[in-house]
Protein backbone atom coordinates (compact mmCIF):
# COMPACT_ATOMS: atom_id res chain seq x y z
CA UNK A 1 0.00 0.00 0.00
CA UNK A 2 1.46 3.40 -0.95
CA UNK A 3 2.26 6.01 1.67
CA UNK A 4 -0.62 8.35 2.32
CA UNK A 5 -0.34 11.98 3.33
CA UNK A 6 -2.08 13.87 6.12
CA UNK A 7 -2.09 17.28 7.75
CA UNK A 8 -2.43 17.92 11.46
CA UNK A 9 -3.04 21.31 13.00
CA UNK A 10 -1.70 22.54 16.31
CA UNK A 11 -1.45 25.93 17.97
CA UNK A 12 2.25 26.70 18.34
CA UNK A 13 1.57 28.03 21.85
CA UNK A 14 0.27 24.58 22.84
CA UNK A 15 2.77 22.31 21.06
CA UNK A 16 5.07 23.88 18.46
CA UNK A 17 6.98 21.99 15.79
CA UNK A 18 10.22 22.72 17.67
CA UNK A 19 8.83 20.84 20.68
CA UNK A 20 8.04 17.78 18.55
CA UNK A 21 11.60 17.90 17.22
CA UNK A 22 12.96 18.17 20.77
CA UNK A 23 10.72 15.33 22.04
CA UNK A 24 11.55 13.16 18.97
CA UNK A 25 8.10 11.55 19.22
CA UNK A 26 4.67 12.42 20.58
CA UNK A 27 1.27 10.90 21.19
CA UNK A 28 -1.26 12.96 19.20
CA UNK A 29 -3.90 13.29 21.93
CA UNK A 30 -6.99 15.38 22.47
CA UNK A 31 -8.80 15.02 19.14
CA UNK A 32 -12.50 15.32 19.93
CA UNK A 33 -14.06 15.53 16.49
CA UNK A 34 -15.46 12.35 14.93
CA UNK A 35 -14.22 13.09 11.41
CA UNK A 36 -10.70 13.91 12.66
CA UNK A 37 -10.76 10.79 14.87
CA UNK A 38 -11.67 8.66 11.87
CA UNK A 39 -8.75 10.15 9.96
CA UNK A 40 -6.42 9.23 12.85
CA UNK A 41 -7.77 5.68 12.68
CA UNK A 42 -7.04 5.54 8.94
CA UNK A 43 -3.38 6.54 9.36
CA UNK A 44 -0.82 3.80 8.77
CA UNK A 45 2.73 3.47 10.03
CA UNK A 46 5.03 5.27 7.60
CA UNK A 47 2.41 7.75 6.37
CA UNK A 48 3.70 11.32 6.11
CA UNK A 49 2.09 14.16 8.03
CA UNK A 50 2.36 17.87 7.35
CA UNK A 51 2.57 19.84 10.61
CA UNK A 52 0.55 23.06 10.48
CA UNK A 53 0.75 25.86 13.03
CA UNK A 54 -2.80 27.13 13.46
CA UNK A 55 -4.16 30.36 15.01
CA UNK A 56 -0.69 31.97 15.31
CA UNK A 57 1.52 31.77 12.25
CA UNK A 58 -0.93 29.81 10.09
CA UNK A 59 1.68 27.92 8.12
CA UNK A 60 2.91 24.45 7.31
CA UNK A 61 6.24 24.16 9.11
CA UNK A 62 7.37 20.53 9.01
CA UNK A 63 6.91 16.92 7.99
CA UNK A 64 6.33 14.15 10.51
CA UNK A 65 5.73 10.43 10.16
CA UNK A 66 3.21 8.08 11.73
CA UNK A 67 5.28 5.72 13.90
CA UNK A 68 2.41 3.98 15.71
CA UNK A 69 -1.07 3.41 14.35
CA UNK A 70 -4.28 4.30 16.16
CA UNK A 71 -4.92 3.17 19.72
CA UNK A 72 -7.23 4.45 22.51
CA UNK A 73 -6.56 8.04 23.65
CA UNK A 74 -5.20 7.83 27.21
CA UNK A 75 -6.44 11.37 27.93
CA UNK A 76 -10.08 10.59 27.09
CA UNK A 77 -12.29 10.35 30.18
CA UNK A 78 -15.35 9.39 28.14
CA UNK A 79 -16.16 8.41 24.58
CA UNK A 80 -14.34 6.40 21.95
CA UNK A 81 -11.30 8.49 20.97
CA UNK A 82 -8.03 7.53 19.34
CA UNK A 83 -4.44 8.71 19.04
CA UNK A 84 -1.42 7.98 16.86
CA UNK A 85 2.26 8.48 17.58
CA UNK A 86 4.10 10.97 15.39
CA UNK A 87 7.82 11.57 14.95
CA UNK A 88 9.41 14.50 13.13
CA UNK A 89 11.12 13.89 9.80
CA UNK A 90 12.28 17.39 8.89
CA UNK A 91 11.36 21.05 8.97
CA UNK A 92 10.31 22.63 5.72
CA UNK A 93 13.07 24.76 4.19
CA UNK A 94 10.63 27.66 4.23
CA UNK A 95 7.25 27.54 6.01
CA UNK A 96 4.26 27.76 3.65
CA UNK A 97 1.72 30.35 4.76
CA UNK A 98 -2.04 29.91 4.61
CA UNK A 99 -2.30 32.89 2.22
CA UNK A 100 -0.01 31.06 -0.25
CA UNK A 101 -2.05 27.86 0.08
CA UNK A 102 -5.27 29.78 -0.58
CA UNK A 103 -3.87 31.45 -3.69
CA UNK A 104 -2.11 28.47 -5.30
CA UNK A 105 -4.25 26.66 -7.93
CA UNK A 106 -3.16 23.21 -6.70
CA UNK A 107 -3.63 23.79 -2.96
CA UNK A 108 -6.56 26.22 -2.82
CA UNK A 109 -9.18 23.43 -2.65
CA UNK A 110 -7.38 21.27 -0.08
CA UNK A 111 -9.30 20.31 3.10
CA UNK A 112 -7.39 22.90 5.17
CA UNK A 113 -9.06 25.63 3.11
CA UNK A 114 -12.51 24.01 2.76
CA UNK A 115 -12.81 22.65 6.34
CA UNK A 116 -10.72 25.09 8.32
CA UNK A 117 -11.85 23.80 11.73
CA UNK A 118 -10.82 20.19 11.10
CA UNK A 119 -7.62 19.30 12.98
CA UNK A 120 -6.63 16.09 11.13
CA UNK A 121 -7.18 15.65 7.41
CA UNK A 122 -6.01 13.63 4.41
CA UNK A 123 -3.92 15.40 1.77
CA UNK A 124 -3.74 14.31 -1.87
CA UNK A 125 -0.29 13.39 -3.16
CA UNK A 126 -0.30 16.26 -5.69
CA UNK A 127 -1.11 18.75 -2.91
CA UNK A 128 1.58 17.28 -0.65
CA UNK A 129 4.19 17.56 -3.45
CA UNK A 130 3.08 21.13 -4.23
CA UNK A 131 3.50 22.21 -0.60
CA UNK A 132 7.02 20.79 -0.65
CA UNK A 133 7.72 22.71 -3.88
CA UNK A 134 6.35 25.92 -2.36
CA UNK A 135 8.62 25.48 0.66
CA UNK A 136 11.67 25.31 -1.61
CA UNK A 137 10.96 28.48 -3.61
Amino acid sequence: MPTRHWLVKQEPEAYPWTQLVSDRKTVWTGVRNFQARNHLRAMKEGDTVLYYHSVTGKQVVGIAEVVREAYPDPTATEGDWSVVDLAPLRALKRPVDLAVLKSDPITRDMPLIRQSRLSVMPIEHTVFRRILELSES
